[in-house]
């Protein structure tokens, strides 16, 4: 449980340095934004089926401020709403699933530049922690095989519209995907996906006083189109229910091409020590790993969408070398990265194999410009 308090601090650091980029301190303007859900849990395993009692239904009240337009940042991303969303999904199957509370950092990134369009297109980012109050237990609730711990990581991503209805009103329909799990940090660990179908609105408190924007600060601009980053992770899952931890360490190498400041694209390789893949090797081929035959290699395809120093990274990769495949050949990733100023990279990722988590990675690396 500890692991999953430090996991959530960290998180916490980054979404802060991201509200730390004065986005929205000197705006005087506050959203409130009340929306409800009515959706399917995706049952990405068969084995989830029996958890399926009912359609979810998800309440949600976010607070949040509209970012000014003195930053770069502001600007390449259309001016986003930045705040913080406190989310209730229940689940419809009270003895086995409960409900989930979360506590999220988001941002709300319009699609188009026109600020004057009568309806825009929105995107949500938002990664944080969420309490689900039915977990696995041996003796309580044997079945529920989707949720292993208490305490999750909570990711979920909208497109919704703007639709004004008057000059601080705004109705906003759309879809979500809401996700929680623990990425496999205590088993069974298949997760918790929800589909959803949004109707919410948005309330702008009007203030008097307003900001003259004189100055655009443009510190977060890349220093070059390519660069190279190198990093090393670690992370931590458990083989089966009540057995000790087992880690992994990766080291990643990456070219990356920066389209623009929002958008970069790239290819790289990882290297991986897992021990969970050490026992499956050790077990099929009845001998312990020597040498090379130590580590697992992917090739990967980069993708990085950039909110000044905050990135959301999103890969896909294939293990090229592995002597034994007990997780399948594919491998996705996504995560939070804070870029530093000198070329410093602090990272949260989660690492899975065709939908199901295998661990949660926190990693520091380097940036070498081109």
């Amino acid at each position: 449980m500890k692991k999953q308090y430090i996991h959530s601090l960290l998180l916490i650091f980054l979404w802060s340095r991201l509200f730390g980029q004065n986005g929205i301190t000197g705006n005087p303007e506050w959203l409130i934004k009340p929306a409800i859900n009515q959706g399917f849990i995706l049952e990405h395993r068969s084995t989830l089926g029996h958890l399926v009692k009912g359609y979810p239904t998800i309440y949600e009240v976010d607070i949040g401020k509209p970012t000014l337009g003195n930053k770069l940042w502001h600007l390449e991303n259309n001016k986003p709403d930045i705040g913080l969303s406190f989310t209730v999904i229940d689940f419809k199957n009270p003895q086995q699933l409960g409900y989930s509370i979360a506590l999220a950092p988001f941002a709300d990134i319009p699609l188009n530049r026109n600020e004057s369009r009568k309806t825009r297109l929105i995107m949500r980012v938002s990664w944080g922690v969420a309490y689900l109050n039915k977990a696995f237990d041996i003796h309580t609730n044997p079945k529920n095989i989707a949720i292993g711990s208490k305490v999750n990581s909570f990711v979920q991503f909208k497109w919704f519209w703007h639709i004004p209805i008057n000059k601080n009103l705004r109705f906003e329909p759309g879809f979500a995907f809401s996700h929680a799990s623990n990425a496999r940090a205590k088993v069974p660990n298949l997760g918790l996906n929800v589909i959803s179908l949004n109707a919410g609105l948005n309330y702008i408190i009007p203030r008097s006083k307003k900001t003259v924007v004189d100055k655009i600060d443009s510190s977060t601009k890349v220093k070059s189109k390519n660069e190279l980053m190198a990093y090393a992770s670690f992370g931590y899952n458990q083989r089966e229910v009540a057995t000790p931890y087992l880690f992994n360490l990766q080291m990643a190498f990456a070219y990356h091409r920066n389209v623009r400041n929002t958008h970069k694209f790239g290819i790289g390789t990882d290297v991986y020590v897992d021990q969970n893949y050490l026992i499956d090797y050790q077990q099929e081929l009845q001998k312990p790993a020597t040498g090379l035959d130590n580590f697992r290699t992917s090739l990967k395809f980069c993708y990085s969408y950039n909110i000044g120093r905050i990135s959301f990274p999103a890969e896909i990769g294939y293990y090229i070398v592995q002597k034994v495949k007990p997780d399948g050949p594919v491998i996705f990733r996504l995560g939070v990265r804070y870029y530093g100023k000198h070329g410093f990279v602090a990272a949260i990722g989660l690492r899975t194999h065709f939908a199901v988590a295998y661990d949660f990675e926190y990693g520091i690396g380097y940036r070498f410009f081109l």
